[in-house]
């Protein structure tokens, strides 16, 4: 082999890095390159809402809350399952009151001071989160009832004939 092959095989070491180790050219480009093709991480705009609306949804089985700006875009949610509860404890008044402590203190971050609240859902839930809402500080404009009620259900089958 002559002198410039191995000089091509062998990384030209150019810089040290502040624990004293030599770094390579070659990963040096590696680790520009990958940056480059990564994603930029978006930051978090930092509303300041002052009114919104608190949906809350009160299943058989989970309670979820969602507290929104005027507009619509959620500021902050929570649900029994991402709190930490499993099986048939989602569903309780205790699980409702823990999920909507969650979202407050989200909501409570970007300025949120007063909500109007809409309760949908027939759970064991559904009273006890509009009560805690009140009690982690945030003013409850208005409560609106927006479960679904069949008016006359579906059109029944066709009598069997035998």
């Amino acid at each position: 082999m002559t002198e410039e092959q191995t000089n091509e095989m062998t990384p030209q070491i150019s810089e040290t890095t502040e624990e004293g180790v030599a770094v390579p050219d070659k990963e040096k480009k590696a680790t520009k390159i990958s940056l480059a093709k990564g994603k930029k991480k978006k930051k978090k705009e930092r509303r300041n809402v002052g009114s919104g609306c608190a949906y809350v949804s009160a299943s058989y089985n989970n309670t979820i809350v969602s507290l929104t700006d005027q507009k619509g875009d959620v500021i902050s949610w929570a649900s029994a399952g991402s709190c930490g509860f499993r099986g048939p404890k989602k569903s309780t008044p205790y699980a409702a009151q823990v999920i909507v402590k969650a979202a407050v203190d989200k909501a409570k971050a970007q300025g949120l001071i007063e909500v109007n609240v809409f309760v949908k859902g027939v759970g064991t839930g559904r009273e006890s989160a509009v009560r805690a809402l009140n009690a982690n500080g945030l003013n409850i404009i208005s409560i609106k009832d927006m479960t679904p009620i069949p008016h006359n259900g579906c059109r029944p089958r066709k009598p069997r004939r035998i």
